[in-house]
Order: C-alpha cells, then structure tokens, then sequence
C-alpha cells in the first residue's frame, strides 16, 4: 500500500516521484517511452526484470532502461515501519527541451550504443547529497520551478556520468530509449525459481495472458503453471539431496513463499515429505 505520495512535472510529464509505500508492497512498472533513476531510501527492494532480478538496499540506485518490471518492497528491519523511494524519469523529449542545441553528445548518437538494460548504483556520498537536495524540494514544493527542476534533472545526469561506473552510465545513458528485445525462453529461464506469477511473466514478455499461453505451449509443450512448479520441485529435490539446507530455505530458493504449500506439493509429487525425501535419499 502507498502511504504518501508525491510528484513534480517538467514540461507536463511526471519527472520526480517520491513514495512512502507500507511493506510488503508489490508493483508493476511500464516504461514504454522512458527511462528511470530510482532510489531506495528506506528499506529493502527486489526488482524483476526480463532478464534477471536485481536487490537494492538503502541508499543504493538502479538506472532502468525502458521497459516492464516488477518491484517488490520489504522492510528493512524490525524497527522500520515504512519504506522510501523516489524515482527520476527520463524522457527523450524532456531531455532536449532541457538541453536544447546543448544536448550532450552521449545523447546523441542513440543507433550507434548497443542497448543495457540497467545498471545498479552503489551507495555513495555524491548520491545521498543529491537525494537530500531533492527531498527538499519535495518538502517545500512551493519553491519549485521549471528552472529548478531542469537544474536537478541535468545535475543528475551529469552526477551518474561521473560515478566509478561512469563509462558504463555514459553508454546506458545513450541507450535508455531503445527498447531492449525480448527472447521469450530466456525470461522463462531467468524467472523460473522466483517468487513471479504467469500473468507477470506474461507482461514482462509484453504479450496479453492469452498470447503467453500459447506462445509458452510451443516452446515447452506445457502450461505455464505446471512446468514453473515441476522446475521447482525438481530444484526442490536436487537441493534436499545433495546439501544442507533446512527445508524453509530450500522452499524460499525454489521460489516457493509458503513453506506449508511448499512441503503439500512436494508430497504430491515424490509421495513423500521434504524432511523424509532427505533422509531416505
């Protein structure tokens, strides 16, 4: 759930975000024309994108190139209530509004980058001050201008060009508009011992539910629900055999959240339970 929300527009289009959102806290993000900073200032977060899942803590960043995601949101200790973010976008548009004939030349030659899909931040000094200058323009809005804002969004920029992964950002930066191209087997692989529904599946692939289902019948010539739990499981079972982990955490790897309906489903598959399929193996 969203606790509090806030946003600043520059030229019309939402640009700064900030949210305080009460644990556990699950949403999808579509980015079609547009790329985004995010930052996480209180608490824990997991990000799935088509390719992999990426996990930020407090003060750590994430450049997302456009596209289709999922964040998850958790608290980041018993002491903490809430969790924090706030969110940059970048639009093509926006940018050479701000720029004008300035624009930089990293964002200039768009065809000639080859694509990246994200970059994950470190926690730095350079990013907190930037972060605690924007919340105070988010604690105060009624200073906010078009000026100010074009100032945050250039000082961003330049600040992510300067970081130790500056060759990186610069490159990242280049290719945030280009949409990335969608292998449909390799999201299935990437996604297949997560916490990741079929429906989810089937939007970071940007297809409908319908479309999904058949286009995962021909690939694997089975539903989409009962391959996912069979990969499971028979990760399940690799794990109780050959290490010693205690079967909640063999559960949470496989991708399963409840323990209970983990081990029923286990039992249904190997006709015995998890504990017991360890110790006759």
């Amino acid at each position: 759930m969203i606790k509090h929300y806030q946003q600043l527009d520059l030229f019309g289009k939402k640009t700064f975000e900030k949210a305080v959102m009460k644990p556990p806290f699950r949403i999808m993000t579509e980015m079609p024309n547009e790329a985004c900073f995010y930052y996480l200032i209180r608490g824990n977060s997991v990000t799935y994108t088509p390719s992999e899942v990426i996990r930020t803590t407090a003060d750590e960043g994430v450049v997302l190139q456009c596209g289709t995601y999922f964040s998850e949101h958790f608290l980041q200790s018993p002491n903490h209530e809430d969790c924090e973010a706030l969110a940059v976008h970048f639009y093509p548009e926006v940018l050479k509004d701000v720029y004008g004939a300035e624009l930089p030349g990293l964002l200039q030659e768009l065809e000639n980058v080859k694509p990246l899909q994200h970059l994950k931040l470190k926690a730095s000094s350079s990013l907190r001050n930037y972060v605690e200058g924007l919340l105070f323009y988010f604690d105060h809005p009624e200073l906010v201008s078009e000026a100010i804002l074009k100032l945050k969004l250039k000082e961003l920029i330049l600040l992510l060009a300067k970081t130790e992964d500056g060759a990186v950002i610069k490159n990242l930066l280049a290719s945030l508009f280009t949409p990335e191209e969608i292998d449909f087997k390799a999201v299935i692989e990437a996604h297949v011992f997560h916490n990741i529904s079929v429906d989810e599946l089937a939007q970071l692939t940007h297809l409908s539910l319908s479309s999904f289902k058949r286009e995962f019948a021909k690939h694997y010539n089975c539903p989409p629900a009962r391959y996912l739990k069979q990969r499971k499981l028979e990760k399940a079972a690799q794990l109780l055999q050959g290490t010693e982990l205690r079967v909640s955490d063999v559960a949470f790897d496989c991708g399963f959240v409840d323990v209970a309906h983990f081990s029923k489903s286990f039992q249904k598959a190997f006709g015995s339970s998890p504990s017991d399929y360890r110790l006759d193996s």
